[in-house]
């Protein structure tokens, strides 16, 4: 009887230690997305609720900073980079931290997003950028801290930040212009010979218009004759070996092998060697 127990007892202490009740967080996680012109921006926080106590200028007071929601600190990042208040923001993650007060709010980008609520010693070389933005009064107690991507443009958008009866925001800049314009006359100038070689590729691998392969991997070659390239020249080999230009196979294949021993390529130089051999030329 004795052992039972105890056999009850161990199962019943195993099931207690093991037993996990998932119970909802009192400030959920939110991630959002948005994409602005050409630019990812994400967004990451907890978000704590009014619960019917007075948040500004008591809970959170004026002039402290705010880790700007709950928890880990709420971190922001940008896929490119991007412009705040003139200054230059480049790509990455950033912690956002603000200073609440009466009538604005500074806003703040640093660097170091790691931190659990807070940085322990507050270090101003990691502030980036901040920005003194007006507050803006809510006809509405808004229960639960938003973060949102507001007044969206190509070129622009606002994070807003938006809790108890208070809204503030924070305008950036993305570069959307700039990169399209690049996309543009990049195009507009033709084909690169990253370009040729990957469509004579394509075409040596599936069998294709062979002639239009060496064609392009012609152009490719052409193009980096000032900095030749083992691997375009490679392929050039193989095109032509296909195409049935022995000769200018060996060539091409001379030439690779001649790059690839410089460049201390030894799969390379073992594949040529190998084709040379093969076509009589060693």
């Amino acid at each position: 009887m004795k052992k039972i127990i105890l056999s009850l007892f161990v199962v019943t202490m195993a099931f207690s230690v093991n037993a996990q009740i998932k119970t909802p967080a009192p400030s959920p996680f939110q991630k959002i997305e948005q994409i602005v012109g050409l630019t990812d921006v994400t967004v990451a926080y907890s978000r704590p609720g009014v619960k019917g106590r007075k948040i500004f200028g008591a809970l959170e007071d004026y002039g402290k900073v705010w880790r700007t929601g709950a928890n880990e600190n709420t971190k922001v990042t940008f896929s490119t980079d991007v412009t705040v208040s003139g200054t230059k923001v480049k790509k990455g993650t950033y912690a956002l931290y603000t200073i609440p007060g009466e009538k604005t709010w500074d806003i703040m980008l640093y660097s170091d997003a790691t931190n659990w609520g807070n940085p322990r010693k507050w270090d101003d070389s990691k502030v980036v950028v901040k920005v003194n933005v007006p507050v803006i009064e809510i006809p509405m107690i808004i229960e639960t801290l938003t973060i949102s991507f507001d007044d969206l443009t190509n070129n622009s958008a606002v994070l807003g930040i938006m809790w108890e009866n208070t809204y503030v925001g924070l305008q950036f800049e993305t570069p959307t212009d700039a990169m399209v314009s690049a996309g543009i006359e990049k195009i507009m100038q033709g084909p690169s010979a990253d370009d040729y070689y990957a469509a004579a590729a394509y075409n040596l691998s599936a069998d294709k218009d062979i002639e239009k392969a060496k064609t392009w991997i012609d152009k490719a070659v052409e193009m980096t004759a000032d900095a030749p390239k083992f691997w375009f020249l490679r392929r050039q080999a193989l095109i032509y070996a296909k195409a049935g230009d022995k000769q200018g196979a060996i060539k091409a294949a001379k030439e690779s092998l001649k790059y690839a021993e410089k460049a201390n390529n030894a799969g390379y130089i073992k594949m040529n060697t190998a084709s040379l051999k093969e076509w009589g030329a060693m």
